[in-house]
């Protein structure tokens, strides 16, 4: 891709925004960057406009637009630009073209980050020079800034991220699972699973897909590897916490971390994607060892008076909130709540009559969740995690979970799901 003195609009000053910009800069572009909100730190020597208008977008009159994923391609903001320019691209899409070792892909609404975090922990272990990066961990942008650049990509694919892929090709593509989603951004759940398609779309039959078994999937140009939970015919399978290869026991997930039934499945596919790659089954096993997973995903918190406190602030969609719920044995008092996405908690019914004996709900869908909730289960508002935790104290025996699992974002009172995690271990913390 040549950029000698093509002139580039990078829209969005976070970490990718910043990586694509010095990426572009050092291949011969002009650059600029530009953000539509006020900026406090700005070291780098690229110029940059914050408070960025539709005016400033007809003065530059870009070539070439790369978006960071924060960016909706279709405000007025960024239409502004795009109006004018030759070529319009995602920061993931921009770097890929740069990068000529092999790429681990991972898409799916839920276990991104888990197991992009895995993948990457078993190819070190593996001997290979590796990165969990894209939406999780560092910019592919920023890993092609240093001297010794990776072997190999573990490379996590949000759909926003996906939506402006034209050339990206994966080796292996990673497909989890697919459950609505992001609909405060997108117009349709189907306009969401397209986006997300586009990870098999440049893949070929040299190349590999793991996916979940009994997804809906058009067909697929790469080989076909898949797992399950379920009992569904697959490549592999997980039974009572093992996993089986054609019937044969591989691992028992009760010698790891990740025991819990979401994260069998982030297991397999992780296995999956670097036996593709030619890993031995023994590296991948003393890899899973040793792994710990990221933090806010379903992770223990403390044992007080016999309650397990659980955090999965992760949870930030009903598919992720129902699989942290499905994974819990003891009686559950469930803490929910954050911004409105616009998602319908009614499917939930079945399965909080079931495993939860009450629910404290919060933020800016209290509400709708009050109201979905309460005619089943015993349902409290709370105006704050401390608050919600307190009550929750309340409510536990002996023997039960409070999980934290909000099931929507976390925008409307924090920064991000980590922020709000942290404000709930604080507070659980805090308990005498």
């Amino acid at each position: 891709m040549n950029l000698q003195s093509l002139k580039v609009a990078i829209l969005g000053a976070g970490r990718s925004g910043k990586a694509a910009a010095l990426l572009a800069q050092s291949r011969g572009a002009q650059v600029c960057v530009f953000d539509s909100s006020p900026l406090k730190d700005w070291e780098e020597v690229i110029p940059v406009i914050q408070n960025a208008t539709v005016e400033d977008a007809l003065r530059f009159h870009p070539e070439l637009v790369i978006l960071s994923p924060g960016v909706d391609p279709k405000c007025e903001f960024a239409q502004a630009f795009i109006s004018q320019a030759q070529e319009v691209m995602g920061e993931f899409e921009f770097s890929s073209r740069f990068f000529t070792g092999k790429i681990i892909a991972i898409t799916g609404t839920n276990g991104k980050t888990t197991t992009t975090a895995l993948v990457a922990k078993i190819l070190q272990k593996a001997g290979f020079r590796a990165e969990a990066c894209g939406n999780y961990g560092i910019p592919v942008s920023e890993l092609l800034l240093r001297k010794d650049v990776p072997e190999i990509l573990a490379l996590e694919a949000s759909s926003f991220q996906l939506a402006s892929v034209q050339q990206f090709h994966p080796d292996v593509a990673i497909w989890l699972n697919f459950a609505p989603d992001h609909l405060d951004r997108y117009v349709s759940v189907e306009e969401y699973y397209q986006d997300k398609l586009h990870i098999f779309d440049n893949q070929t039959p040299a190349d590999w897909a793991v996916v979940r078994a009994g997804e809906s999937l058009p067909p697929l140009k790469a080989q076909l590897l898949t797992f399950t939970t379920e009992g569904l015919p697959a490549t592999l399978s997980c039974e009572n916490g093992i996993i089986m290869d054609h019937g044969q026991p591989i691992i028992d997930l009760k010698e790891t971390a990740m025991s819990q039934i979401h994260n069998s499945e982030n297991v397999m596919a992780a296995y999956l994607a670097c036996r593709a790659l030619g890993i031995n089954a023994s590296v991948i096993c003393a890899a899973l060892k040793e792994f710990v997973p990221p933090g806010h995903r379903c992770e223990l918190v403390r044992t007080l008076d016999g309650v397990i406190w659980l955090n999965d602030s992760k949870a930030t969609n009903l598919h992720a909130l129902e699989a942290a719920i499905k994974s819990q044995k003891a009686p559950v008092v469930l803490i929910a709540g954050g911004k409105d996405k616009g998602l319908d908690y009614h499917p939930l019914i079945p399965l909080l009559k079931q495993k939860a004996k009450a629910a404290i709900v919060f933020g800016q869908i209290h509400q709708q969740l009050y109201d979905t909730f309460s005619p089943h289960i015993p349902t409290y508002i709370e105006q704050n995690i401390p608050g919600c935790v307190k009550h929750a104290q309340q409510l536990a025996n002996c023997g039960d979970v409070v999980l934290f699992s909000p099931g929507t974002s976390s925008f409307d009172m924090f920064s991000g799901y980590v922020q709000r995690g942290q404000a709930y271990r604080d507070a659980v913390l805090a308990l005498p």
